[in-house]
């Protein structure tokens, strides 16, 4: 039987199924936000999503009962976060006073799909490993905001527009710089009384635009590349397994044909 289950586990038409399961799940609440629609479908919802419930149980059941024991299976955090899905969506608090709390958890269902698709799941693994050097680049894309704010409401702080009045206004701002939102608006108004300030919005795109932006492809690039290497890092590992198992079953066969040699002798 756990065979069995071990190869429904990893068959394909298994996960495909509970891909297509998800995203019809994802289509039916997206319809749920027209009430005409939700009107519609009447009593057909409830048996819908309670049908879409039995399957997921199904599902983790299967893959708690295929996994070499539970500990093994809760050691995955992918796991873990399916269980705990699965789990809170059977509380039946659909008509108490948590009713909205209960469509929230139901909408987390669609982030299983980063589970049953392994190609999302390597991506995600992938940002989660990029996020280190991700929040190193935000600290200091920071102290660039923190000191051109500070600059910019010091010298354009007589502005109509009150776009400089203080520090955190000054950083909404600088960030409507850097999304490109109209920015030359911002500079031209500047430069109105200050001629030279197209130097400090310049200086700033540059640095925050381009640069950061830059460092934070080149940090996703990074991780990339370490993801597509691991599959040959782990292969050459079992290869250095295998060879230090074979060495040292070659030392004992030799130890025993010493042994063997010197009784006979």
């Amino acid at each position: 039987m756990k065979s069995k289950l071990i190869e429904i586990r990893q068959a394909r038409w298994f996960s495909n199924l509970t891909t297509t399961i998800i995203i019809l799940y994802a289509l039916i609440l997206g319809f749920k936000t027209s009430d005409e629609i939700e009107q519609s479908l009447g009593n057909t919802w409830f048996y819908l999503d309670l049908a879409i419930t039995l399957y997921f149980l199904v599902e983790i059941l299967i893959k708690m009962s295929a996994a070499d024991s539970l500990k093994s299976f809760f050691k995955d955090r992918w796991n873990t976060f399916d269980f705990i899905i699965v789990a809170v969506t059977l509380i039946p608090i659909q008509e108490s006073d948590f009713a909205m709390v209960a469509r929230l958890l139901r909408l987390f269902r669609i982030m299983r799909l980063f589970n049953a698709r392994p190609e999302l799941k390597r991506i995600i693994d992938m940002l989660i490993g990029a996020i280190p050097s991700i929040i190193d680049i935000v600290i200091l894309m920071f102290i660039i905001f923190y000191m051109y704010a500070i600059v910019g409401s010091f010298m354009f702080d007589g502005l109509k527009s009150g776009l400089w009045d203080n520090l955190l206004v000054a950083m909404l701002t600088l960030f409507r710089v850097l999304t490109f939102e109209d920015w030359t608006d911002v500079m031209y108004e500047a430069m109105e009384i200050y001629p030279w300030a197209w130097v400090y919005f310049v200086s700033f795109v540059i640095i925050a635009a381009f640069v950061f932006f830059n460092l934070f492809v080149a940090v996703i690039i990074g991780e990339m590349e370490k993801l597509r290497e691991q599959p040959i890092e782990d292969e050459l590992k079992k290869e250095e397994e295998k060879m230090d198992a074979l060495h040292a079953e070659v030392k004992a066969l030799r130890a025993d044909i010493a042994l063997l040699i010197k009784a006979k002798s």
